[in-house]
């Protein structure tokens, strides 16, 4: 063999070696816990321990400071349920960026259009037969309320659901989620919940985007944050254990529905949280098809949470 050909070889056989390197290490190399194990390890057995016992598949991901990053059960397979709120609402204002719109739009709605037996506190404040709502209001109902006839009208007035899901498809693995179908579709098949999916890793990251990067215009990507801060709904989830900590701030997201059969199909949520140390994270709990109640998967949702925060609070305090 010439020295050429040795040398070529060589170099192969390094640059494969680097390959499987890579391959064994799915997350960055993780800082460590006080107690000195990787703080990815530590936060794995934790949620691990928390999930090993639910009446139901429980995927969760956590991204802490935008970078270290822990899975368990992280599957394409989670129904989002209004979760998908988020992503209509970031595709929404992305698109009134390009047409140079404001959200202070105004829509009217004729209140014989909406759905009387949806989830619609929008419906419930407006009794007029002619409602009339800037697109921000709408959003609000939308992101705060998880309004579902809300949701329906911006996808069927403003940005179809084909739209939402390929400019989603920009920001996250196109892999990690689905969106095919509407609220209103969705109402009137129960299965069709299952093909707007995501992993809890690829919830994560768009909700960790929201708050690091640059997705949309910076006062439409604040009135997001903003909303998602003041969210009502499924404060018994990853906002529990939280709620009573001093300077602990949380903008979240829920999602949550049955089957036709009386199944939970899905009890989700997924939050950015700041921590007064400085440490950050974003903490996302996706429950399927839960042989129990909502209460039962609320407390599941809020024992990871309040075990994630266990161990990133003492990080903070001993960084």
């Amino acid at each position: 063999m010439t020295r050429s050909r040795r040398l070529l070889l060589a170099v192969a056989c390094m640059a494969l070696a680097c390959a499987a390197a890579l391959a064994l290490r799915p997350f960055r190399q993780p800082a460590k816990s006080g107690g000195g194990a990787p703080l990815a390890d530590v936060l794995a057995d934790s949620i691990s321990r928390i999930t090993a016992a639910c009446p139901g598949e429980v995927g969760v991901a956590v991204i802490v400071g935008g970078t270290d990053t822990v899975v368990v059960n992280d599957r394409s397979v989670y129904p989002m349920m209004s979760v998908f709120k988020l992503h209509q609402a970031l595709a929404l204002c992305n698109r009134f960026d390009r047409d140079g719109r404001s959200l202070d739009t105004l829509l009217t709605i004729r209140r014989d259009e909406l759905d009387p037996h949806t989830w619609s506190p929008m419906l419930k404040e407006h009794r007029e037969a002619l409602i009339a709502l800037p697109v921000a209001d709408l959003l609000r109902y939308t992101l705060v309320w998880s309004d579902n006839n809300a949701s329906n009208v911006l996808f069927e007035r403003l940005l179809g659901v084909a739209a939402t899901d390929s400019f989603v498809a920009t920001l996250i693995p196109r892999a990690s989620f689905q969106i095919a179908y509407t609220e209103a579709e969705m109402s009137a098949d129960h299965a069709k919940a299952y093909s707007n999916y995501t992993s809890p890793l690829g919830a994560a990251m768009l909700m960790d985007r929201l708050f690091a990067d640059s997705i949309v215009s910076r006062p439409k990507q604040r009135f997001i944050q903003r909303l998602l801060g003041e969210c009502t709904t499924g404060k018994d989830r990853i906002a529990a254990p939280l709620l009573d900590k001093a300077g602990v701030t949380i903008a979240h997201k829920t999602g949550s529905g049955y089957t036709a059969n009386g199944i939970l199909a899905a009890h989700n949520d997924v939050a950015h949280i700041c921590l007064p140390g400085g440490v950050r994270y974003t903490l996302a709990v996706f429950v399927k098809d839960f042989r129990g109640n909502e209460a039962q998967a609320s407390r599941l949702a809020a024992r990871i949470s309040a075990a994630v925060y266990a161990v990133l609070a003492e990080k903070g305090r001993g960084s």
